[in-house]
């Protein structure tokens, strides 16, 4: 009977099962395939006895989560990172390394170890942020393309790591009179990949990848062969395989291919994945874990509340607002897959224990699970903490201030957001002659329409002070395209204490949330959802009388 056939597909039963319990309670899937193989690991069923096959499809996803992570720089994009991104992706990395480090030391660890933790602790993932942002509908506001930007500086920043700690061997370990030396090689052996790299993008790549595109199938086989074999060659030369993977999709992340090679991707990489973290699991001894506890929380405290704080000095300082730097602090309030993978290339070459990587993966679990409801509920908790978050924001947050609304002379119609719906709105109300004033969160929004000659400011629809400051006499019709119902309702709370008196209408996603504004005496419930869909099942009906 073949056994590891079994256990492979109670394997995946199991992992699904829990994966339901994690999305019910919103929680990321990883943090429940760790207890899965924490479950069926030694410390509790001892279940796996093909634990080799599970460790090489572990290996394989690794290497394409790195393929992926290089496919998606694009060199367009590094450039347009713009200095918010790099200054606060490089301020956040250097703070975190170093009161990491001290925190370590006085912990009890030892420099190589404390080094180790400080590095694993700097990386946030960009995987869950991205998720969280994408569901919340923010991955394209301000705060939330700031923080995808410097998660990319982090991204970069750990295939550097990487390539310091696979450069490094068993046997000659770390040793500080070698730093120079080792320096010098790493940057070499960079320069001489790059370069082959670059040769492959200029004359092999494209031609070889205009051929594939004939067989979508082919064109997926060959980017996973491709992933593969440059990890193994960056294995064979001194790198690691994860470097080599990285370059492998760095080379081609400027093809024109590159979305659709990153599309098929993602179900081979989410699904590889949970090998990595079931073995990842299985690992653990609960023995040493126990011993961690204590480390475990000062460090999960360090990252959930240091990060943000960090992110949120260099922003306030580079003069963003306080809510914009505590919304995009937030995302960095954890730490991610990689550092999981980093410390386990340490454990691979000698330098840290499997007590570091039992810290780690339990550093993991805490703030992976905890940061996902701080993300979640983050315009509830900025409300709670704002009153103390003032030392964060400059006397003139001047980078989202340039445009700031007149307190006087206000147009018939305002609008709240320039989303795909109120910016529609906005557009046809200006070309039909209508006097109208489009306000958002957003300064770089509010430029663009600034530039079609459309009147528009940047507003924060949470601040009872920004609500006073406005002269609402004038004001006939008030539209909030927010989509946020707390926010909504906040606004109404804000527009009942200045006794507005003019007409307000208000979007909704959802039908229960219009129970709610209706409840809060919103007499205008805008549904556009419904609405487009009622009109075109009109159309079609009539279509086929």
């Amino acid at each position: 009977m073949d056994y590891h056939y079994y256990e492979f597909a109670a394997l995946l039963l199991a992992s699904t099962l829990v994966g339901m319990l994690a999305v019910r309670l919103k929680q990321p899937l990883i943090v429940a395939f760790i207890l899965v193989g924490i479950v069926v690991g030694p410390s509790f069923m001892d279940a796996l006895n093909g634990d080799q096959h599970i460790a090489l499809l572990a290996e394989v996803g690794v290497t394409i989560l790195l393929f992926v992570v290089g496919l998606k720089l694009d060199m367009h994009l590094i450039r347009h990172l713009g200095m918010v991104a790099v200054a606060t992706g490089l301020g956040q990395l250097m703070f975190t390394i170093v009161l990491g480090f001290f925190i370590g030391i006085g912990l009890g660890f030892d420099w190589v170890n404390a080094l180790y933790i400080a590095v694993a602790l700097t990386f946030s993932s960009t995987i869950i942020i991205v998720k969280l942002l994408s569901d919340k509908k923010e991955i394209d506001s301000l705060h939330g393309r700031i923080a995808m930007g410097f998660l990319i500086v982090q991204d970069i920043a750990v295939v550097l790591a990487m390539m310091v700690v696979g450069s490094l061997s068993v046997s000659e370990g770390i040793e500080v009179e070698k730093t120079g030396f080792l320096v010098l090689a790493i940057l070499g052996k960079l320069m001489a990949a790059l370069a082959i790299v670059a040769i492959m993008m200029r004359y092999f790549l494209p031609r070889i990848m205009d051929l594939l595109a004939r067989s979508p199938e082919l064109m997926l086989i060959f980017a996973i062969a491709w992933g593969t074999s440059a990890a193994a060659l960056g294995d064979m030369v001194g790198f690691s395989k994860e470097v080599g993977a990285f370059l492998a999709g760095f080379s081609l992340a400027s093809t024109s291919y590159r979305e659709v090679i990153n599309a098929r991707l993602a179900s081979v990489r989410d699904f590889l994945l949970l090998f990595f973290f079931i073995h990842l699991g299985s690992q653990l001894e609960f023995a040493s874990l126990g011993e961690e506890l204590g480390a475990a929380a000062v460090f999960s405290l360090f990252v959930l509340i240091g990060n943000p704080l960090v992110v949120m000095a260099i922003m306030g300082y580079m003069g963003y607002r306080r809510r914009t730097g505590f919304l995009a602090g937030l995302t960095v309030a954890q730490i991610s897959e990689f550092s999981i993978i980093f410390v386990a290339m340490g454990i691979g070459l000698g330098h840290v224990g499997d007590n570091t990587l039992g810290l780690i993966t339990l550093v993991g679990i805490i703030t992976i699970t905890l940061s996902t409801y701080m993300i979640l509920y983050s315009h509830t908790i900025y409300e709670k903490l704002s009153p103390w978050l003032g030392p964060f924001e400059r006397v003139n947050p001047f980078r989202e201030e340039k445009g700031l609304v007149s307190s006087s002379a206000l147009p018939p119609v305002v609008v709240f957001g320039l989303g795909r719906y109120g910016g529609r709105l906005v557009e046809r109300l200006h070309e039909s002659g209508v006097e109208v004033l489009a306000l958002d969160f957003d300064p770089e929004l509010v430029r663009i329409y600034q530039r079609r000659s459309i009147r528009a400011s940047y507003a924060d629809m949470e601040s009872h002070e920004f609500i006073e400051h406005l002269e609402l006499d004038g004001v006939k019709w008030l539209i909030s395209t927010v989509p946020d119902v707390n926010m909504n309702l906040g606004l109404i709370k804000l527009l009942k204490d200045t006794s507005f008196a003019g007409e307000l209408a208000v979007t909704i996603h959802h039908e229960y949330d219009g129970d709610l504004l209706t409840k809060a005496g919103v007499k205008h419930v805008l549904s556009p959802y419904q609405e487009a869909a009622d009109y075109m099942a009109q159309r079609v009906k009539d279509t086929l009388k």
